[in-house]
This record gives C-alpha cells, sequence and structure tokens, in this order.
C-alpha cells in the first residue's frame, strides 16, 4: 500500500511539473518571436514526452499488478522466504539459488506467462532491474496473447503444419554470465 501512495503521489507530482513547463512553452510560444516560438515548441515537448512515460509506466504496473493476482488466485504466487542480511536486503547467494532454479522453469515452459512472472520477481531479488523489466514485458505479452495452462505446453506451428522456431532465446543469469 506504501508503494501505491508513493506511486501517486510521484506521479501528481510529475503531472503538476508537466502543467507547469508546459504553461511556460505556451508562453513562449505567445511572445512570437522567432526565437521564443522554437524554444517554447522545445519546451513543449518535454512534457509530452514525460506523459508518455507516466502512461506506460503505469499500464505496466497495472498489468503486473493483475497478473499477481491472478497468479496469486492459482496459488502459484513466489513465496518471500529468502534469507537476508540484517539491513534487511536479500541475501545475494540465496537470490541466485531461486534465480537458477526460476530460469530452468521458464527454459521447461518458455510460452507459460507464470514462469517469466516468476523469473522476473527472481531477477528482481537479485537486483537486476532492467531483466526483470523485461522479463515481466515477456510475461504479460504471453498473457495477452494467449493466456496457457500451465499442464498443457503447445508447440507453435507456422502456417504450413511445421513446428514453428524455437522461442526467444534463454534467460541469462542476473550476472550477465
Amino acid at each position: 500500500m506504501r508503494a501505491k501512495i508513493t506511486y501517486f503521489i510521484t506521479a501528481a507530482v510529475l503531472v503538476l511539473y508537466f502543467v507547469l513547463v508546459g504553461s511556460r512553452g505556451l508562453m513562449l510560444i505567445r511572445h512570437g518571436t522567432a526565437v521564443t516560438v522554437t524554444f517554447g515548441v522545445a519546451v513543449l515537448i518535454l512534457p509530452v514526452i514525460g506523459v508518455w512515460f507516466l502512461w506506460k509506466n503505469t499500464q505496466f504496473v497495472r498489468r503486473a499488478n493483475a497478473l499477481a493476482a491472478e497468479l496469486d488466485a492459482e496459488g502459484g504466487l513466489p513465496v518471500d522466504d529468502l534469507a537476508r542480511t540484517p539491513s534487511g536486503r536479500i541475501d545475494r547467494d540465496a537470490a541466485d539459488a531461486v534465480f537458477t532454479k526460476r530460469r530452468e522453469e521458464t527454459e521447461d515452459a518458455p510460452d507459460d506467462w507464470r514462469t517469466w512472472f516468476r523469473l522476473a520477481v527472481a531477477y528482481q531479488d537479485a537486483r537486476d532491474t532492467p531483466r526483470a523489466r523485461k522479463a515481466m514485458q515477456r510475461a504479460i505479452a504471453l498473457h495477452k496473447s494467449r493466456p496457457s495452462t500451465p499442464t498443457s505446453p503447445t508447440v507453435p506451428t507456422s502456417p504450413s503444419g511445421e513446428p514453428a522456431p524455437s522461442s526467444p532465446a534463454a534467460p541469462s543469469s542476473p550476472s550477465g554470465a
């Protein structure tokens, strides 16, 4: 709940910032000289990019939370029982051990969004946020395209009926090795 509150406060501050920057851009455009109009247009581009970025991230979080809720309802949400340091951070060796298990599960069922979701959690626990995000995006894409059941793996076929080429490359370790 605390994360949601922080997210909404941050989003509200960003929107306020976008409005203020946008109003300054419009003021520059209204001034009417070639230089101020050019600067005004350039200043207006920043809030547009910011709003797009905020929208995409909000959609990502909503979809990831929906997957988490669905996985929780199925009883498949990973349990957070990792060893922690005295400061509360997840122990790196414990996270790497769980990551290895999750990577193998994903390699065994590469078309199951559930395994990609759990792999994303393992990446996040191992403090590899970029790969965690990519794994979660893969889980979202798989869930949107066709929610598969974990017990019935399917082999994709080409229009001619032959097996299609293999899925994307196997996930790599969080250390990049």
